[in-house]
């Protein structure tokens, strides 16, 4: 059985970032909604606290976190993979990374036509 290709994946600076906020902050979750400013960025908050309507999409987990994408953007980004890395740098003014010295930052790539036709599953909606 073949693997399936994940849609969201860390880079290890963005594993570490999430190791040090899950030990501050408890459980976590991620969405990224697209726009301009804060929402241009991926946002972390402790689990729960960011509701998730109808017109989000679960791309999938890091590091156990749900990481969640606007419908709207999800249609912009569907045949890339989103790569969740922390530079140096503040984040956005309601993240949990806002205060760490460092910031999530999204990156991205085409998937390749063998991991496309292996493309992880998503779910709609909270």
């Amino acid at each position: 059985m073949t693997e399936t290709t994940p849609r969201v994946v860390a880079t290890e600076a963005g594993r570490d970032l999430i190791a040090v906020l899950r030990a501050k902050h408890g459980p976590l979750m991620f969405h990224q909604s697209g726009g301009c400013c804060d929402g241009s960025s991926p946002m972390c908050y402790p689990a729960g606290e960011f509701l998730v309507g109808a017109g989000d999409v679960l791309l999938g987990e890091l590091e156990g976190c749900p990481f969640y994408i606007g419908e709207d953007q999800f249609a912009y980004w569907e045949h890339t993979q989103l790569i969740i890395d922390a530079v140096p740098g503040r984040g956005g003014a309601f993240s949990l990374d806002s205060a760490e010295g460092r910031r999530f930052l999204l990156r991205s790539r085409l998937y390749a036509d063998e991991e496309w036709r292996h493309i992880a599953p998503v779910r709609r909606g909270g």
